[in-house]
């Protein structure tokens, strides 16, 4: 393979980026030597590694930096100073924003910020790598769409396994006829997060509110501020957001899905904890596609080496059973790049070509993908506690391949010391989806309760708009 230089890089991304700026009113002339300019917005832990791999990147040049903990972000702002490089800091990406010489942002911020800051990046003429999963609840996954195609905006959905030997996999599974169901599984062990009697302390060095933002302001009702935020729904997606999203959209590009499903159920608990935690660590969706087969995913978050394994995704046809590879979100390497690298390179690249073709993981792809994670888990949170017989009679018009995932779920628990005997499952309506309108179809209470789920509330002034 033929080595890409800084040379090489610079020069080539120069010509396309001097074509672009020919050819599109809209795209800005970059920086001096031809440097993309990139800010990232939030960086304790997954941003910190975007800031890694962006100063390795040829033709890259982080000048902004932005997080709400000001220790946080002066370790950052030092660590360039120590290397004589001038990088500015912000509190507040909305100020971050105003910066008229940004290029570009990269953004790992919790999930409930994803949609807002790359709404403001669009708006104000930036291009944006946003972190997987792509949004925090359904709705705002399109205006993110809406927001890149209105703005011109080059936006990368931050799932660096999107994509790779697609075209592979539909040709392979072109040969086996009539795909009746798909089945996928990923087991990734979650400790308890403990659990308080009361409102803990707000580290002294966080602007809670910007934190916060869109989110209810609450006190704070866990023992770990950061991290933990995934498994709350006020800011996280649950383990079904965080890590099964990559198998999700393995499987829907496998299966050459557009769309959203038109029909969805979960299934699932939090089982063994008693902690501050909400969402569920084993968890059963079915999607039901039409035109298309039925996608069973598994999530396991107790200890994999106890009960059923992660397998590779699964599919049955009207011709026989074939295997595939089922992605977890591992690092590994992609044209001499790590993945992530890769990825973010990719995105870079874009911003010089201005083609969202150029993209690997558009923001559409990221929507379609991670809609699939709200409406496994708005079915989940909606349902209620059934003892193992009910659970089973409730799933029984899926067929023999549903009832066995829940079989594999007793067989997880059991392995972990869970009496099936007298465990609770929440088991979560049947929702049907109007994928055009992309909300939930019928005149149920419960079905006016998903499509509040599908777009919640937002605190002001930290609202996700109407018109983006």
């Amino acid at each position: 393979m033929k080595r890409i230089t800084r040379r090489s890089f610079v020069k080539k991304g120069s010509l396309a980026a001097g074509a672009a700026v020919a050819l599109s009113p809209w795209a800005r002339v970059l920086g001096a030597n031809g440097d993309v300019r990139v800010g990232v917005v939030g960086f304790r832990s997954q941003g910190g590694y975007h800031i890694k791999l962006l100063r390795e990147l040829p033709g890259v040049r982080v000048v902004a930096l932005c997080d709400p903990d000001r220790d946080v972000l002066g370790r950052q702002v030092k660590s360039f100073a120590g290397d004589k490089q001038k990088v500015d800091g912000y509190a507040d990406v909305r100020k971050m924003l105003e910066d008229k010489d940004l290029d570009a942002i990269t953004t790992a911020t919790p999930d409930h910020w994803h949609a807002l800051v790359t709404i403001w990046a669009c708006q104000a003429g930036k291009d944006v790598y946003v972190e997987k999963p792509l949004c925090h609840n359904l709705w705002e996954g399109r205006k993110m769409v809406e927001a890149a195609r209105k703005h011109k905006r080059i936006v990368q959905f931050g799932n660096q396994n999107h994509g790779q030997k697609t075209g592979q996999t539909r040709l392979e599974m072109g040969d086996l006829g009539k795909i009746l169901v798909v089945h996928t599984s990923l087991n990734r062990m979650r400790k308890s997060i403990g659990k308080v009697p009361g409102p803990q302390a707000v580290p002294e060095s966080l602007d809670y509110d910007l934190w916060t933002g869109p989110a209810p302001l609450e006190p704070l009702r866990r023992k770990n501020l950061h991290y933990d935020w995934h498994w709350v729904w006020p800011t996280g997606t649950g383990e079904l957001g965080n890590n099964g999203v990559y198998p999700l959209d393995a499987c829907r590009l496998a299966l050459g899905q557009g769309t959203l499903p038109r029909r969805v159920m979960c299934f699932g608990g939090r089982f063994l904890f008693d902690d501050d935690g909400q969402t569920p660590n084993t968890q059963v969706c079915l999607f039901q596609y039409e035109p298309g087969p039925l996608v069973i995913f598994e999530l396991r978050n107790l200890p994999s080496e106890k009960g059923p394994k992660t397998l590779p995704t699964k599919m049955k046809c009207d011709r026989g059973e074939s295997r595939l590879p089922s992605p977890t979100g591992q690092a590994g390497e992609t044209g001499g790049f790590g993945a992530h690298k890769g990825h973010l390179f990719n995105f870079l690249s874009a911003v010089r070509s201005r083609k969202v073709s150029d993209l690997r993981a558009d923001v559409l792809e990221g929507h379609l993908s991670t809609a699939l994670v709200h409406m496994g888990n708005i079915s989940y949170r909606l349902g209620t506690p059934h003892s193992p017989e009910e659970a089973r009679e409730a799933i029984a018009d899926r067929g023999s391949d549903a009832t066995e995932a829940l079989a594999r779920c007793q067989e997880h628990l059991a392995a972990n010391g869970v009496d099936w005997s007298k465990g609770r499952f929440i088991v979560g309506p049947w929702l049907e989806m109007d994928r055009q309108a992309e909300r939930f179809v019928g005149s149920s209470k419960v079905v006016a309760q998903a499509n509040e789920l599908v777009k919640p509330p937002y605190r002001k002034p930290f609202v996700v708009p109407d018109e983006v």
